[in-house]
């Protein structure tokens, strides 16, 4: 049996951690699309892409071997801790969403490991608009159901294929007009045409949730449909 060298490598995890207050929670979409931006604008942070950054190394050692992230929710003191530790806050049209560098698989801060990972749910008030042309797009699979927090984690999956897809110049440009993108569902004959396209796949490790190997979005950035 062959055996994938990603795993032999240390384990890491990208901590994500979204505010949901009882009174005000965000919706669904723009908490996806915010967790999207939040691990762009982590990956593309001078202390990652820095020679001697204080995340490099924690950064490459995650994307060595498998990419994982994991999205907890929190509230009241609860965000206060969490925004006490290093990372980055995004703010969306509803949603906010904390990021944080990578951590080993079992050396969670503690303020973040108390933190309840399932059950996310989330709802959008309204449908969400198309999306505007020219926009990248995240496309989920409709076939596919998931939690909030684990959509999260596979928008932010395909925002970060997306990324490591595009040149240099390219990801300069997303990054200077501040990550534009949506998240939205394919119809199946879409999600039919956009899988056989050649543009970035997420196929999910099946950890959580979903079936090992299963497609979950596929990052349709329009760099990237040459």
């Amino acid at each position: 049996m062959t055996t994938d060298p990603r795993d032999a490598a240390p384990q890491f995890v990208l901590p994500l951690v979204v505010r949901i207050e009882r009174a005000a929670p965000p919706a669904r979409t723009d908490a996806l699309e915010t967790a999207a931006r939040a691990v762009l604008l982590l990956r593309s942070d001078e202390r990652v892409t820095a020679v001697g950054g204080e995340w490099a190394e924690a950064v490459r050692g995650w994307e060595d071997a498998r990419i994982r992230k994991v999205v907890r929710r929190a509230r009241g003191a609860e965000w206060r801790r969490a925004e006490a530790l290093p990372g980055i806050t995004v703010t969306g049209k509803s949603a906010e969403v904390r990021v944080f560098p990578p951590v080993p698989l079992d050396g969670w801060p503690k303020d973040l490991a108390r933190l309840q990972v399932s059950g996310t749910e989330l709802e959008d008030p309204e449908a969400p608009a198309a999306a505007d042309r020219g926009t990248p797009v995240l496309w989920l699979n409709p076939g596919v159901a998931m939690s909030a927090g684990k959509a999260m984690a596979q928008a932010g999956h395909g925002a970060q294929l997306a990324w490591l897809a595009l040149s240099p110049a390219e990801r300069g440009h997303w990054r200077d007009a501040g990550f534009p993108l949506a998240v939205r569902t394919a119809s199946p004959a879409e999600w039919e045409a956009l899988t056989a396209s050649g543009l970035p796949v997420v196929r999910d490790a099946g950890f959580t949730e979903i079936a090992p190997g299963s497609s979950t979005v596929v990052a349709d950035h329009p760099a990237l449909r040459r």
